[in-house]
């Protein structure tokens, strides 16, 4: 939210204090002095006025989990377990995932507290491409690569899907990249052809590859360079 914005919507200004305490740079944000009325205020950010604290702030939180097979990508789940049962944090409930995975689905899933920064990787203009590696009960052919890479229909969204960089490693596997997250997507695209995934793994989402040194289950902080990859 801008900072004039943030300050006009508190009971305590109106917005021509609010002009004037950014002309007389009375306004800190995170500790630096802000006059930019177009200024950017997150929920994580500390504000404050001359030595009044308007908002205090809280940091933000990122993690990398290795997701294993047999559990929800949800925060609660009356049956199963979830992917928030694997990590033991405090204040546990602010954090939500940032791209889900299927109940059998393994590898990279990334978990924060910071809404921003989870839309800018899941919302479709981003075209994040997630990567993934998939074994099929029947064989692989060519003739996926061509028609992965020109979009399947799908009749229950009445859309296609955006091409798909498919390359085959053996008969029977391959690495998909693709760039949205539609419901069941890769085990559609693959059932299009009437192929079983017997075994679907996300590598990778963007430039961030799963840490090889996570055992499924496990989870790290992500350090400050991964966070800025986003």
């Amino acid at each position: 939210m801008r900072v004039d914005r943030f300050l006009s919507n508190l009971p305590c200004f109106n917005r021509k204090q609010v002009r004037l305490l950014l002309v007389e740079r009375r306004i800190k944000v995170d500790g630096q002095i802000v006059s930019d009325p177009h200024f950017e205020v997150r929920e994580f950010s500390r504000v404050e006025c001359d030595d009044q604290v308007l908002q205090v702030g809280k940091p933000a939180r990122f993690f990398m989990l290795h997701k294993p097979m047999g559990c929800v990508s949800a925060t609660r789940d009356p049956q199963h377990s979830t992917v928030l049962d694997l990590i033991h944090e405090p204040d546990k409930d602010d954090l939500h995932i940032a791209g889900r995975l299927d109940f059998n689905t393994t590898g990279l899933m990334l978990i924060t507290n910071d809404g921003s920064w989870s839309r800018r990787l899941t919302q479709p203009q981003t075209k994040l491409p997630k990567i993934y590696y998939v074994e099929t009960e029947q064989p692989i052919t060519a003739e996926y690569t061509r028609t992965f890479a020109q979009g399947l229909y799908f009749a229950f969204e009445d859309l296609t899907t955006q091409p798909a960089e498919l390359t085959l490693l053996t008969s029977h596997s391959g690495r998909l990249a693709i760039v949205e997250g539609r419901y069941h997507q890769v085990k559609r695209m693959f059932g299009h052809f009437d192929n079983k995934v017997l075994r679907l793994h996300r590598e990778r989402m963007g430039p961030l590859l799963l840490d090889s040194t996570l055992q499924p289950g496990e989870y790290r902080p992500l350090s400050a360079a991964e966070i800025a990859l986003f």
